[in-house]
């Protein structure tokens, strides 16, 4: 063995002992998914979940958790829509940033365009539905062959193929470990800078599989990420490593608890209410199937058969002269208070899910006050939740797909550092965070004007006006930065 492969084979080792470790953390909380999936997202090959549809006797889970995660889909990161911007940094002059501020917007819609053409809308949501049922979602944002519509192609991970592991300083979900079962074939095309055994290209049987892991962490001494991707079986043997400008996998949680390294999900606070809403309509529905046919006595008269007994319209059934014959049997009891418990439940299952919130404007006749008053509602709602997905999704997804582009020549050589290059959120959560300042501010021009030329003095339009486009998503190069107040010029 030769000293380049004793290092190869000790990292591959080091990989697979931290991956077991993480798997240790990860066992507590497969069984809480798995009841998690069983009710919300049956079907599911997550955790080998999959249950007969005859066992879910209510879908009042299934459609909230695929309505909110149409809704976040709808107020993070809009299809065919503009989610996020870039804009000169608080370091640069005004000069500076009047200048830089069309070369940022225009390299923000070329990264903007590459994500409409890619297949991002569809896997988005996919994780979403992972993020609402399980509190964690995975992403794997990849790089497109040359001669792709676009430069940028996504794969949503289900959450029992991967691992993760929360960074020390950071808080985020820094280390991710993937695993999977793959052909020699499938190795080669998905890794092909790896470096496969010998043993592995003379097996004869094609189908035959291997436990490979792909693991993305920080570098401990250079500002990149370090990939690897290493055979677990038969031995440990590490196929390729490369370094990375920014992580491939993107995890995200809907909150957490402290010390926790995984989400909680809207549904795992909802779950005793799914599984009773089930049980209640179980119920029902058996009562119903005994108030329909009923429950029937017979004497043993040795004339009536019960097991020829055909209960059917226009049937004659034969009874002995005397006999009672075939008569139904009354019920102790009814089951009517099962329809208000069941009511308040789903009630209970809508808002935890947030349907009630986050569902469409029903009543057309709402004032525009209204409508600005429910996404003030909204934001404060989602407002926690909102922070950690612009943390752990939205950021790390921009700053992926600035290093590919940037990598291509597709735009400038700059880094998104919040210094000089700053990103700035336009989706339409992000700008209903922002209508109470601005509806605040306006309400103070008007106030101010009002009172005469001496208050109106006080006013800053200029300023006033950045402030405003600033706050409800306008392109930063629209937005001129070297003019002055006329109220004041007039004044002097």
């Amino acid at each position: 063995m030769t000293q380049g492969q004793a290092v190869s084979q000790a990292s591959a080792a080091a990989i697979n002992e931290a991956y077991m470790q993480a798997r240790k953390s990860r066992a507590l909380w497969e069984s809480i998914w798995r009841d998690c999936y069983q009710y919300a997202l049956p079907q599911s090959d997550a955790f080998q979940t999959r249950m007969n549809n005859a066992q879910i006797f209510d879908g009042t889970a299934m459609d909230a958790v695929d309505q909110l995660a149409s809704s976040l889909l709808a107020n993070l990161t809009p299809p065919w829509s503009s989610w996020f911007g870039l804009k000169p940094g608080p370091e640069l002059s005004a000069a500076e940033a009047e200048a830089l501020a069309p070369v940022l917007e225009g390299a923000a819609r070329v990264m903007q365009a590459h994500f409409d053409r890619s297949n991002f809308a569809v896997e988005m949501h996919q994780a979403f539905l992972d993020l609402v049922t399980a509190g964690t979602g995975t992403i794997l944002f990849e790089e497109a062959g040359v001669g792709q519509m676009s430069a940028f192609k996504f794969s949503a991970l289900p959450l029992s193929s991967v691992t993760l592991e929360e960074g020390v300083t950071s808080g985020r979900l820094e280390r991710v470990y993937r695993e999977a079962k793959l052909t020699v074939a499938q190795i080669q095309a998905r890794f092909p800078r790896a470096v496969l055994p010998a043993s592995m290209l003379r097996e004869r049987d094609p189908n035959k599989t291997w436990g490979v892991i792909e693991c993305a962490q920080p570098d401990a001494e250079k500002p990149v990420i370090r990939y690897a991707v290493i055979l677990t079986e038969p031995y440990e043997t590490l196929l390729s490593e490369a370094q990375l400008a920014a992580s491939p996998f993107i995890a995200f949680r809907w909150a957490k608890a402290p010390a926790d390294v995984y989400g909680r999900s809207p549904v795992m606070k909802a779950l005793p209410d799914i599984k009773t809403a089930n049980k209640v309509v179980e119920l029902i529905l058996k009562n119903a199937s005994i108030a329909v046919t009923g429950i029937w006595q017979a004497d043993d008269d040795g004339v009536l058969n019960p097991a020829t007994v055909e209960l059917a319209p226009g049937t004659i059934i034969p009874k002995a002269v005397g006999s009672a014959g075939l008569r139904p049997l009354e019920m102790p009891g009814r089951f009517d208070v099962s329809q208000l418990v069941l009511d308040d439940l789903r009630a209970r299952i809508r808002h935890a899910l947030l349907t009630d919130r986050l569902g469409q404007i029903g009543d057309r006749r709402m004032t525009a006050t209204e409508v600005m008053e429910r996404s003030a509602e909204t934001a404060l709602l989602l407002g926690a939740t909102y922070g950690r997905l612009q943390s752990e999704l939205l950021t790390p997804l921009v700053q992926r797909g600035w290093a590919i582009l940037r990598r291509r020549g597709e735009v400038p050589d700059l880094t998104i550092d919040g210094r000089t290059v700053q990103l700035d959120y336009r989706s339409p959560l992000a700008r209903a965070q922002g209508q109470r300042g601005v509806a605040n501010t306006i309400n103070w021009i008007t106030t101010t004007l009002a009172m005469g030329p001496e208050a109106a003095s006080a006013i800053d339009l200029v300023g006033a006006a950045r402030f405003i486009g600033e706050a409800l998503g306008v392109p930063s190069d629209l937005i001129r930065k070297d003019l002055s107040n006329p109220i004041q010029e007039k004044k002097a």
